[in-house]
């Protein structure tokens, strides 16, 4: 393993599909990976020191700034690179993936035209 650091990181935080409220003590607690209950001990105890409001809010603004847990773990850079995209615009990555279906389609319509055309077949008949 090279030390070239990548786009790529295990541990970055995500909000947990498994949360109870939104999943974000649960994504840090596996982001860091620490127990999921100290992590709602500490959120719990920042609510009552900060006299509700303040935590409240910090805890919405992390729920808002933090990316949902991918469906799929993330493999290598392209899966980090796709996923990244794709929550920050949808637009963007589904048009990324129209150009590449499109490129895909010009490439199926090239090869079954030579398939199709009278030449291939006449050539396929005198090699028999």
């Amino acid at each position: 393993m090279s030390d070239k650091t990548t786009a790529f990181d295990d541990h970055a935080f995500y909000r947990s599909r498994r949360g109870w409220i939104l999943g974000v003590c649960r994504g840090i607690a596996e982001s860091r990976d620490v127990p999921v209950f100290w992590v709602r001990v500490i959120a719990v105890v920042l609510l009552f020191v900060t006299s509700i409001w303040p935590a409240i809010l910090l805890y919405l603004a992390a729920a808002l700034l933090m990316k949902p847990e991918p469906v799929l773990s993330l493999r290598n850079d392209d899966d980090f690179e796709f996923y990244h995209s794709f929550s920050h615009s949808r637009k963007i990555a589904l048009g990324r993936l129209k150009r590449t279906f499109d490129s895909l389609d010009r490439r199926i319509q090239r090869m079954e035209t030579t398939v199709t055309a009278r030449e291939y077949d006449w050539d396929r008949r005198f090699r028999e």
